[in-house]
């Protein structure tokens, strides 16, 4: 077979592929052709600035010859081994894993991504308590496949039902800007937003019997829908509430883990210890597929005169696990965790001057190098500039004229989300904001035909 030239990756693409997330008649990917830093080329040779890690993943960076050599390696000496065999790399992740997730949790169920990890949790969560339902939040993503869409609560679920998984029950995000409860009273304190909240959270338990409640997942920072990082009290009374009705709290750390929001894991901010968190993502930097549920050891040991009924061919599949050794060493030796904490307060100024310049801003949120920005058609009454669930003529052409000027990142309904990899400079922070300034001119526009 002779070697696929440049110009033939897009038309070769398009004529075999089915793509995710989109009408197939509509698809216009980009023809990649290497990446480095954070950085990546097409086939023409324009260059991106990636101000979406690809898909919220790459924390340290494209091309990082640490993490490519442990690989080349690994296949080297053990390319695979299957999921019931002891392996030096299980050994080893396994011991770099309990020295950097919250005390405490102690033991890994390895798997291949994000949406595993979070259905392996719920298998966990129910086989430990002997009870059934879930509580997930309505502006959740906590994956595509069947049980994880149901665990989900934005309209990628509803478009898949009746869901496959029963017994998930779904209650309200602390959204500040957006809140259900504080519309006329949009100046009340913290500690009473948080209490607001977990009131409604309470109650909620209380209509659906806390007797029938394994666990309570929820996304420490709220991803792909708003990027909604909880007040202060909130997940220490998710917490509480928790500890009090015996039931379980899951932390999904998928897209806010290792390092994203400058701490190894988002529920550091907060000092709260879930009882089974799940990752993916950032724990390779998408270098290898791999997700894990990390879990206390008191529910592993449920398990220990009784089978657990789940499993995957690829579970702890040694290059993978080889790729998130060398992803953490790489974390460590290069200070990311540190370098997200400081370059991210760079960014949430550069974030506070775009609400002045633009009148098209709504609202900013950010935590380390995990951002966002709302966009509105008016500032008085926050109506967004696209429709729930859908886009808009003026968000197509903010992310156009991004990609027009070489910088990729990610818009979802009326926001756009900013997850630089962590390794990025505030020069090349400037770089990506300078056209993300002019692009907002659009969205100004917009504003003024209001």
């Amino acid at each position: 077979m002779t070697k696929i030239q440049d110009n033939e990756i897009l038309p070769l693409s398009l004529e075999h592929n089915f793509w995710t997330w989109s009408a197939q008649a509509k698809v216009n990917p980009i023809p990649v052709t290497r990446a480095k830093g954070v950085y990546f080329w097409d086939v023409d040779g324009k260059r991106y600035l990636d101000f979406n890690s690809m898909v919220m993943c790459v924390n340290i960076g494209h091309g990082d010859e640490r993490v490519i050599e442990a690989m080349v390696q690994q296949l080297r000496e053990l390319p695979f081994a299957g999921p019931q065999m002891a392996t030096r790399a299980r050994a080893e992740l396994g011991q770099l894993l309990a020295g950097i997730t919250p005390p405490g949790l102690t033991k890994f169920l390895y798997t291949l991504g994000g949406s595993d990890a979070n259905e392996n949790a719920v298998k966990l969560a129910r086989g430990f308590t002997g009870k059934h339902k879930i509580l997930t939040r309505y502006r959740s993503y906590h994956g595509a496949t069947y049980g994880a869409i149901s665990l989900t609560g934005d309209p990628r679920r509803t478009a898949w039902e009746p869901s496959v998984m029963p017994g998930v029950v779904h209650f309200l995000d602390p959204y500040r800007y957006r809140s259900t409860f504080h519309r006329g009273n949009p100046d009340v304190s913290e500690a009473e937003f948080a209490r607001d909240y977990l009131n409604h959270l309470e109650e909620i338990i209380q209509f659906e019997n806390p007797e029938t409640i394994a666990g309570i997942l929820i996304e420490t920072v709220t991803g792909t829908n708003g990027v909604i990082i909880p007040p202060d009290g909130y997940l220490q009374g998710v917490r509480e509430i928790c500890d009090r009705y015996g039931i379980l709290m899951i932390a999904d750390e998928v897209m806010s883990g290792f390092g994203r929001t400058g701490e190894w894991f988002a529920v550091n901010h907060w000092n709260v210890v879930p009882d089974i968190m799940t990752m993916a993502k950032g724990l390779t930097s998408a270098y290898a597929p791999l997700g894990a549920v990390a879990m206390k050891p008191e529910i592993a040991v449920s398990f220990n005169e009784r089978v657990y009924e789940g499993g995957l061919t690829f579970n702890g599949h040694p290059v993978s696990l080889a790729a998130a050794i060398a992803n953490i060493q790489v974390m460590k030796s290069d200070h990311l965790i540190e370098n997200a904490r400081n370059t991210g307060k760079v960014m949430a100024d550069m974030l506070a001057e775009l609400v002045e310049r633009h009148p098209s801003v709504g609202d900013v949120r950010s935590i380390g190098l995990f951002g966002v920005i709302e966009l509105v058609k008016n500032k008085a009454t926050r109506e967004p500039l696209s429709p729930w669930n859908k886009t808009s003529p003026a968000m197509a052409s903010v992310r156009k004229y991004m990609l027009d000027h070489g910088v990729f990142l990610y818009t979802h309904w009326h926001t756009i989300l900013l997850l630089p990899p962590l390794i990025i400079t505030p020069d090349q922070l400037a770089e990506g904001f300078a056209v993300l300034d002019q692009a907002l001119e659009i969205a100004d526009k917009a504003v003024q035909q209001v």
